[in-house]
């Protein structure tokens, strides 16, 4: 997630949303170490799709010591023949993102992940970067000496493709909340002090997000050769693809948040994998903004299953404990609804309305204390 602050208070697209197709960010070329023509096939005790079973998490932020806990507690033989995608935010240090790491490959047959914002945080780590762009290519190495996944896989007939990230401002298109003082983003969001970026990258516009987008190109004849094989496919990445994926402004304690957690571009990367969705074949898995999520968009079926913080877990709307990580695939079929998921089951019986800016009563209420106490 972003802040700590706001639980307080087909072929790809080109740049339809302004972006200029023609960037290309100076050091991106380090991570492209070939291009990748076909997917890798995964070996597997259970070669077939019968057998099969994919866990998910995210945020698992594990620098808090009750969440390298509830890692180092997750059963050693348990999922010993399954598949673990990890969306992104494993820890702020190496040293933890590294342990972390060793212990979900001892416990699952295959691990994939994806980076996080804060996987890329350049502070309080004993290891020194000249940016956050070269910390990800350290857990990029680390990921391949532990034998963890980071590109396109077919496993039991089953395609999953991680899909890199990042988020922009514009992504956010509601309303935004006026009359109240909400803090800046370079306040509230320590991503703009501690992640560091080349001259060419600036946090916050959509040099990022076309950035961490390009990293997936070497993937398309991958993700291609997944679409003509696979029937059902996984994505996955750690940012939001779509702005209904998370609560109205009015209802968040930190009502800028929707402009530091998703990107266009993904979605668009997303649905031109899924095609028109239509069924329950097409899933997107995604993290960040710590809020359990599962919803059917447009016939893709979109799901977040946080860890979160552990004062997050504490109050039972954001993140889980018992109930994860989550099996969202087992013997050949997508589970049932993740439950409960606070905010998507609101949404379920509950229309959403953007244009609407009264704050809810309990954000309401927390402005004025705020005002209040100043």
């Amino acid at each position: 997630m972003v802040l700590r602050l706001a639980s307080s208070f087909a072929s790809f697209p080109q740049c339809r949303w302004g972006l200029n197709p023609h960037f290309r960010p100076k050091r991106l070329s380090q991570f492209k170490r070939g291009y990748v023509e076909r997917a890798q096939i995964l070996s597997s005790s259970e070669d077939a799709t019968a057998g099969l079973q994919v866990f998910v998490v995210s945020d698992l932020h594990t620098d808090y010591s009750e969440n390298m806990e509830w890692v180092n507690c997750l059963s050693p033989t348990k999922y010993k023949k399954d598949v673990l995608l990890v969306a992104g935010d494993v820890a702020e240090t190496y040293k933890n993102f590294v342990l972390t790491m060793s212990l979900l490959k001892d416990r699952f047959e295959h691990v994939l992940y994806v980076p996080g914002n804060h996987d890329l945080w350049c502070r309080g780590d004993s290891e020194h970067y000249i940016d956050s762009v070269e910390k990800m290519g350290k857990l990029l190495d680390a990921c391949r000496k532990l034998g963890i996944t980071t590109e396109p896989v077919i496993t039991g007939g089953l395609g999953i493709i991680p899909l890199f990230s990042w988020y922009h401002k514009s992504f956010d298109q509601e309303e935004d909340i006026t009359g109240f003082s909400i803090p800046p983003l370079e306040m509230a969001c320590k991503d703009y002090h501690v992640c560091k970026w080349p001259a060419d990258l600036v946090n916050g516009d959509t040099s990022l997000a076309v950035y961490f987008d390009e990293m997936n190109h070497q993937y398309e004849d991958a993700i291609e050769h997944i679409r003509e094989t696979c029937d059902q496919i996984i994505t996955f990445s750690h940012f939001v693809p779509r702005q209904e994926l998370c609560p109205e402004k009015r209802m968040l304690f930190y009502p800028n948040l929707p402009k530091i957690i998703g990107s266009n571009c993904l979605e668009d990367r997303v649905r031109s994998i899924h095609g028109a969705g239509g069924n329950i074949s097409a899933c997107h898995v995604f993290g960040h903004t710590h809020f359990c999520w599962d919803v059917v968009l447009d016939g893709i079926r979109y799901v977040q299953a946080p860890l979160a913080y552990p004062r997050e877990r504490k109050r039972r709307m954001n993140g889980g404990e018992n109930w994860l990580p989550f099996r969202i695939y087992s013997n050949g079929r997508f589970a049932e609804k993740l439950s409960p998921c606070y905010w998507s089951d609101y949404y379920s019986v509950n229309p959403r309305d953007p244009l609407n800016t009264e704050l809810a009563p309990w954000v309401a209420r927390f402005y004025r204390q705020k005002v209040e106490t100043m």
